[in-house]
């Protein structure tokens, strides 16, 4: 047993927790520093603020009949590195909501609200806040609330001025509108893409190991762009569709709908069909963004594998039946969008 003289601690070998690495002051103003970020993404289903064990989302304040709830989960993957290299801190949150939004729009769903685990070793120079900043303006862009959050500050687990990053979206969809409709999906099928930014967050392992091969500093002015540095282009962030995909979505006009992530075209599009049908996809049908034409070059990549590496400048596909396939183009050009016809569905 301890006897009270034995628990009597002497002030000059008293550890506290900032001692180890850990600065809870520094973490409490980051909450401080992100709460109008959040603020500022608020929708009317939003239950409390910041700061609670978990969040709250009220469904039948935004006028949801037969909802059925679509959870999605990702990160930004070596693309992060990019930004460690560069000192870019303010895109790849951008990055991370776009992957776990698109995703769930392919099952039909809106994206409601989104949380973020941001770990490092030390909370360091504003990284945290531009990182998290970065998350809040992809949540605008999604049209979902930044609900919340975990930030992990673990000494000696990542080295100075590095960090890690995941996100979780939740989203819904009526029930009778859930993707892909399988059961009315049919060989004739048009398939419908609409452009990506770049590489978004898919392939950055191969795109580092091209940028070695080169010679090239991330400093340098990209060969690819007038106007920025090799960095600064290559952390480009990933489109976020909801605006464009969403109306259409609320239309039935779409059968199915395909993220083109990881994969490319070439694994992606297969996801959405069903077994007895494939895509049929015409590389003729446009031309990709002069990045891809570069890491091509430079990093002798073969067709196949560039293809079934990077979206090739197609971040999101439709399958849609050929009698609604004008309406769908005449939608997307009203939106802004530049979309491409890029082949069809046939027999497997």
């Amino acid at each position: 047993m301890l006897t009270r003289a034995a628990m009597t601690t002497n002030a000059s070998d008293s550890l506290s927790y900032r001692d180890a690495g850990v600065d809870i002051e520094a973490g409490d103003e980051l909450v401080k520093a992100i709460g109008p970020l959040a603020k500022a993404t608020r929708r009317a289903g939003v239950m409390g603020g910041l700061g609670g064990f978990g969040a709250l989302f009220d469904l039948k304040a935004e006028g949801w009949q037969d909802p059925v709830l679509v959870s999605g989960t990702d990160g930004v993957g070596t693309k992060l590195m990019l930004a460690f290299e560069t000192g870019i801190h303010d895109t790849v949150g951008i990055d991370l909501v776009a992957m776990c939004a698109n995703d769930v729009l392919a099952q039909g769903a809106e994206p409601l609200f989104f949380l973020d685990y941001f770990a490092t070793g030390k909370l360091e120079n504003g990284i945290a806040e531009q990182v998290i900043s970065g998350i809040a303006e992809g949540c605008k862009q999604a049209g979902c609330a930044l609900t919340g959050g975990e930030t992990a500050e673990m000494p000696g687990m990542y080295p100075p001025g590095h960090y890690d990053l995941a996100g979780f979206v939740v989203g819904a969809v009526e029930r009778a509108g859930i993707l892909p409709k399988l059961s009315e999906m049919a060989a004739g099928d048009t398939l419908i893409g609409i452009s990506s930014s770049g590489p978004h967050s898919n392939g950055y392992s191969l795109i580092r190991k091209v940028v070695e091969r080169t010679g090239l500093s991330y400093e340098d002015a990209a060969p690819f762009s007038n106007e920025e540095s090799l960095g600064r282009a290559l952390l480009t962030p990933t489109r976020l569709y909801s605006k464009a995909a969403l109306p259409l979505i609320k239309t039935g006009a779409i059968r199915g709908l395909a993220h083109i992530t990881g994969g490319g075209l070439t694994e992606n599009t297969p996801r959405m069909c069903p077994e007895h049908l494939k895509p049929r996809i015409d590389r003729a049908a446009w031309a990709p963004p002069v990045v891809f034409d570069w890491l091509q070059r430079e990093g002798n990549i073969a067709e196949d594998e560039m293809h079934r590496t990077f979206n090739m400048g197609i971040g999101l596909v439709f399958a849609v039946a050929p009698e609604r396939v004008d309406a769908v183009l005449k939608e997307l050009r009203d939106l802004g969008e530049t979309p491409i016809v890029l082949g069809d569905l046939v027999e497997q």
